[in-house]
């Protein structure tokens, strides 16, 4: 079973992919081109519903909370994360997303989530 990282789209713009690659946002990057990012698959409903992601940007000291109902809404929708898996299953993974902070963003979560779904 491979690994999971983590990694800002701003950071990987016109560059090769080196393990299958994954946005999972709600929006397209603003500014960029979607010839320049190099991705397997655009995974919106793995991301955040807009309510939640809505929530918790106005206001980030929900960071707790946010995590659990992120984790809720993976859990109650399984599937939405199952190209994740089946990757993750051959080798490791890369998840891209837009979000500036690295430490408190949707994809640390997700991460998580499928690093016990996978040890599961």
């Amino acid at each position: 079973m491979g690994e999971i990282e983590v990694r800002r789209v701003r950071d990987v713009v016109g560059q090769s992919r080196e393990a299958p690659t994954y946005l999972v946002d709600r929006l397209w990057p603003r500014g960029v081109r979607k010839d320049a990012l190099d991705v397997d698959a655009w995974l919106k409903d793995a991301a955040p519903s807009a309510e939640l992601r809505r929530w918790f940007h106005e206001d980030r000291s929900r960071w707790t909370e946010f995590r659990e109902r992120y984790r809720s809404e993976l859990d109650a929708d399984p599937s939405v994360a199952e190209p994740l898996l089946s990757s993750l299953r051959e080798g490791s993974v890369v998840l891209l997303t837009d979000a500036k902070d690295r430490e408190r963003n949707h994809l640390v979560v997700l991460r998580e989530w499928l690093l016990e779904q996978r040890d599961a």
